[in-house]
């Protein structure tokens, strides 16, 4: 039996969409900073037409990515889109002329920001919506979302949005979204040092609902990093890689979104999914987060 492609499907709850579990994120195709055009716009096409090529079909994205110029590329590089491509984009922000990263979460702002990403991706519906909790920049900040859920699922009724998720939120906030509308994933901030979300991935992934890790290597220690370093090495492998695999090991809810503007970066990123992580390895990367905690 050959082992699964892109890490083995998953299919989001209550739909028709059945992604690979390895997909790809969009937010490096932008300029630095996540603002304004890439330095080479005809490399950023290339990326996404070799992701597709390679199986992958699942892309994250959002419009306050350039703002804008993500979603035109993505449109550029990939439609008319192939079927199965499902595509999930982000609301809740806007980046004014100084490039910074603003709230926008009203009716008004969300109900726009719906409509300049069914215009710059060329769609007649999103796929699936994130409302993406701004928080304390990426701290999770308890606080209802009722109003915001329920302006997407206006749009959902209006069959300009098809599904519905939710992003840098907690798990009350999880439970009250839940309350308004079917909430098909969530997409946080989890890692192997930072595991906070380890009972909410284990709750949600009971309903069947996906949980999407962002920042997969983010906020190491030096001694964090020379353990998840000697595991790679035993293995002859990246230590992002391995950082991936044992995500896709965590749970089988979890799907990965990892981001690069260059075509090596995508290929050693989706080899990730290919990574078979013995128990011991597992053993020694799950100390990691113990030692954080400690």
């Amino acid at each position: 039996m050959s082992e699964p492609k892109l890490g083995g499907p998953f299919t989001f709850p209550g739909t028709s969409l059945t992604v690979n579990r390895m997909g790809y994120g969009a937010m490096q195709l932008a300029g630095p900073g996540v603002f304004g055009p890439p330095k080479d716009r005809d490399a950023a096409i290339a990326v996404l037409r070799e992701a597709v090529a390679a199986g992958v079909n699942h892309i994250d994205t959002s419009d306050f990515y350039g703002p804008h110029i993500t979603n035109q590329i993505i449109r550029e590089a990939l439609a008319p889109y192939p079927d199965g491509l499902t595509i999930v984009t982000k609301l809740g922000a806007v980046r004014p002329a100084d490039g910074s990263w603003q709230p926008a979460t009203s009716p008004a702002q969300l109900i726009s920001a719906v409509h300049d990403n069914l215009r710059n991706l060329g769609l007649e519906a999103l796929d699936i919506a994130n409302y993406r909790s701004m928080g304390s920049g990426h701290g999770l900040e308890e606080g209802s979302i009722a109003e915001q859920v329920s302006t997407l699922a206006d749009l959902k009724r209006q069959g300009l949005i098809r599904h519905i998720g939710v992003s840098n939120v907690t798990a009350t906030q999880v439970a009250e979204a839940q309350t308004i509308t079917d909430i098909v994933c969530v997409q946080n901030n989890y890692n192997l040092a930072h595991r906070e979300d380890d009972a909410l991935i284990d709750h949600v992934a009971h309903q069947g609902i996906a949980y999407v890790p962002y920042f997969p290597l983010g906020g190491f220690t030096p001694l964090q990093s020379s353990t998840l370093s000697a595991v790679a090495e035993r293995l002859g492998k990246t230590a992002m890689q391995v950082a991936q695999a044992w995500l896709l090991h965590r749970s089988p809810n979890i799907l990965l979104i990892p981001g690069t503007s260059s075509i090596a970066h995508l290929r050693e990123n989706l080899a990730a999914a290919d990574i078979t992580l013995t128990p011991d390895a597992l053993a020694q990367l799950d100390g990691v987060a113990v030692a954080a905690a400690g």
